[in-house]
């Protein structure tokens, strides 16, 4: 179960250091891609966003970057953003903070980015406390998770529209209308440059990227 757009008491529940959209008063849309660096589902997504001069946020797995260091770089290159989504795609609700912790510092050490995004969208509030802009607070004692305390602190990034098209039981014209219906300026929308996904990213993305740009919109980067 999950909901397209992210509504105002879910977002009440969390500390408000989370980022769930970002006011703007022009017609900008902040695209963001979770899950890669692909070897070929990512340069299919720099390939698209290029055609209609966009930018967008990638929000990368360590093990990804590792793994696909030439596409990471590509990213980068393009004039986009990047954002910290964990080393193995770790579900914080489900994880020891203190793994889930050494986990994205791993991760920090390969993607140059304060922003983070967690996996499912699925974080506690002690592991907000921790990552989030007031920095790492945990007193660490183990002389392999102390480094832990040198890590950068991050905005952490959430959305206001899930496109959907990690669900495989989606139509990819349903993944279409996610975006959109509900996308609007400052609009933070999520799309993931995967094998799971790419069936119906690779159908929504280009339409959403003329749909709105026939509209007068701009789609940019999140600044870190």
């Amino acid at each position: 179960m999950y909901l397209v757009t992210t509504p105002k008491l879910l977002r009440a529940f969390y500390p408000n250091t989370l980022v769930w959209d970002i006011p703007t008063t022009e017609k900008i849309i902040y695209l963001t891609f979770d899950d890669g660096p692909h070897p070929t589902i990512t340069p299919f997504v720099l390939d698209t966003l290029r055609q209609f001069n966009a930018k967008a946020t990638f929000f990368c797995i360590g093990k990804n970057v590792m793994n696909n260091k030439a596409i990471y770089h590509q990213i980068l290159y393009g004039g986009h953003a990047v954002g910290n989504h964990t080393s193995h795609h770790l579900k914080g609700s489900k994880t020891n903070i203190f793994v889930y912790l050494k986990d994205v510092s791993f991760a920090a050490t390969k993607i140059q980015s304060n922003l983070f995004r967690p996996p499912y969208g699925s974080i506690s509030k002690a592991q907000i406390k921790e990552l989030s802009v007031s920095g790492w607070q945990l007193s660490f004692t183990n002389p392999v998770t102390k480094q832990l305390q040198t890590a950068n602190h991050f905005n952490i990034i959430m959305w206001s529209v899930l496109s959907g098209d990690f669900d495989v039981k989606l139509s990819k014209e349903k993944c279409l209308k996610n975006v959109v219906n509900n996308a609007k300026q400052g609009s933070i929308v999520v799309f993931h440059d995967s094998e799971k996904a790419y069936q119906r990213m690779a159908y929504a993305l280009p339409k959403v990227l003329e749909h709105f740009t026939n509209l007068g919109y701009r789609f940019e980067v999140i600044t870190q």
